[in-house]
């Protein structure tokens, strides 16, 4: 049952992304809006999946890099849905919904697949840093995405293209303000499931800290946010700057990401 609600979840992305697309293509703010309603069943089938496996398995399993990929798709859905509500930048879902289908076709792979898990790597603890820190991710994914719409919508004023697909993008400042909310929830979050993922290094490793890559990989994300963070709140900066910074920032992210699944051993690593 479990993995039916997984295959009617990315049945309901591939047909939320393909609307999402056709309302760019055509200019028709209603298709978007049908779009949203299905990436939110897309959304809640998803949940009903991890929900059949909490009742089923009396565990959130979210330990191996494919069922990280699904639970990244679930809550980067989850946060725009929420925001969306906010802020009625329906569009945006053009950006989030083809991003949750391949994330959750690359969890596909893997989800029937079983999970070797070390003793090292089990328990309550490692279940909520990894939560806590793909939900911090999931928010500085949306805060790229919006930087990206932002410096989209930023060139075409500037260019004077005001035409069908410019009316259909959200205005500079409500993309300034998702960036805004992304970072302020994304950086604490992160934060904690960093906190979370140190203490229990140090139950099961003796040290807080191991040089492991993917130690290395997170810290140089929270630095680098935590100046992009720094430099909005402190030193005002908005607009085009942190749109970009933003997006950059996210790319950074996410070549780490890679390099260090490809090349690097880990501990993290129990596909």
């Amino acid at each position: 049952m479990d993995l039916l609600f997984f295959n009617l979840a990315l049945a309901a992305y591939l047909i939320s992304t393909l609307g999402y697309i056709a309302s760019l293509l055509v200019g028709r703010v209603q298709i978007a809006k049908a779009s949203t309603w299905i990436l939110f069943s897309g959304f809640a089938l998803h949940a009903a999946f991890y929900l059949a496996q909490l009742i089923m398995t009396h565990t959130l399993s979210i330990r191996n890099f494919y069922e990280t990929l699904s639970f990244f798709a679930l809550i980067l859905c989850g946060i725009y849905l929420i925001l969306q509500l906010k802020t009625k930048t329906r569009v945006l879902g053009a950006f989030i919904s083809p991003v949750a289908f391949l994330l959750m076709v690359g969890a596909s792979v893997g989800v029937e697949g079983p999970v070797s898990m070390p003793d090292t790597l089990k328990g309550s603890l490692v279940t909520l840093h990894v939560a806590l820190s793909i939900a911090g991710e999931a928010l500085f994914a949306l805060a790229s995405c919006a930087g990206a719409m932002y410096l989209i919508q930023n060139r075409l004023i500037k260019e004077k293209s005001i035409g069908s697909f410019s009316r259909l993008l959200p205005s500079l400042k409500e993309l300034d303000n998702i960036n805004h909310i992304s970072l302020l929830w994304g950086f604490p979050l992160l934060t904690l499931g960093v906190i979370a993922g140190s203490i229990w290094a140090r139950t099961v490793w003796g040290s807080h800290w191991q040089w492991d890559p993917k130690q290395i990989w997170t810290l140089a994300a929270w630095l680098l946010y935590a100046i992009l963070l720094h430099q909005r709140l402190a030193l005002g900066w908005k607009g085009r700057r942190v749109a970009l910074f933003s997006l950059l920032a996210f790319l950074a992210l996410l070549a780490g990401f890679i390099l260090e699944k490809a090349f690097f051993a880990t501990a993290h690593k129990f596909m």
